[in-house]
């Protein structure tokens, strides 16, 4: 019962931020599992590489409902979406491969730290110089790539890694949020297939396929689907500044939670 109440309360926060900050919401849901999964006697080497598979699974659902809200209000930059999703789709799948190679408490201290990082640039006043804009072909692919690897080592859906980068290169908080969303689905579905791939021979709990647990996955991404429409409408009527240091503030707690509970 402990664990139906937590996942279903995770899904409405994760999907309420999914939709509003185009992050998938992988950046609660991964260390909420590993809270979770813990308090379940869950096998404990497996913990963190469950969480962020099982948080990937569960961002194809979320990213489905956000990215047709944001496509209803025609904001996704599909000029970027072409460029950055088949190498957001290749870096995704490798993770998965990667991340069963590393272990458990560095894998959740890198995450940790990458988390940090980003939450510091986007709580500083940090402005992008205004004549800069998106690299050429090779470079934007390569951006792609990028973000594919290392949001699928997090479970993070992208939007930690995508969103920022956008804001980075002058595309603006609201747009790069919906281009975000729409590329969380390939990500996540690529990403989501690593993980059942590489962990295939494992049988690591009762209900797991790969490093997939399937009773999270259903209980989450039921509230996320629901929530990540309310997200998306808030996301348009919150000023651009404001997002930004929700989006810091949120990553910069997250990202403290789990060095603490690592070290």
């Amino acid at each position: 019962m402990e664990m139906i109440i937590a996942c279903s309360v995770l899904g409405i926060v994760a999907g309420l931020l999914a939709g509003m900050l185009g992050i998938g919401g992988g950046v609660v849901i991964v260390p909420a599992l590993i809270i979770i999964l813990s308090a379940q006697d869950f096998p404990s080497e497996f913990i963190v590489i469950t969480a962020v598979a099982t948080s990937l699974c569960t961002i194809i659902f979320t990213s489905i409902s956000a990215a047709r809200a944001q496509i209803k209000r025609q904001a996704v930059d599909w000029a970027i979406f072409r460029l950055w999703a088949p190498t957001v789709v290749a870096g995704s799948f490798l993770s998965g491969f990667v991340a069963a190679r590393i272990p458990a408490v560095i894998l959740e201290i890198g995450i940790a730290i990458f988390l940090l990082v980003i939450s510091l640039i986007m709580l500083s006043r940090w402005v992008p110089n205004p004549s800069r804009s998106m690299p050429g072909k090779p470079g934007t692919s390569g951006l792609g790539l990028f973000s594919g690897v290392l949001s699928g080592l997090a479970g993070i859906g992208g939007g930690n890694v995508m969103v920022p980068l956008m804001v980075f290169f002058n595309v603006s908080m609201q747009r790069a949020v919906a281009t975000s969303s729409a590329l969380g689905l390939p990500l996540a579905l690529m990403g989501t297939l690593g993980y059942v791939i590489s962990g295939w021979d494992l049988h690591i709990a009762p209900w797991s396929v790969g490093y997939i647990y399937l009773p999270a996955v259903v209980l989450i991404a039921l509230f996320t689907v629901l929530l990540a429409p309310v997200g998306v409408a808030l996301s348009h009527r919150i000023p651009a500044p404001t997002l930004k240091r929700c989006f810091g503030g949120l990553l910069l707690l997250v990202a403290g939670r789990m060095l603490f509970a690592a070290l």
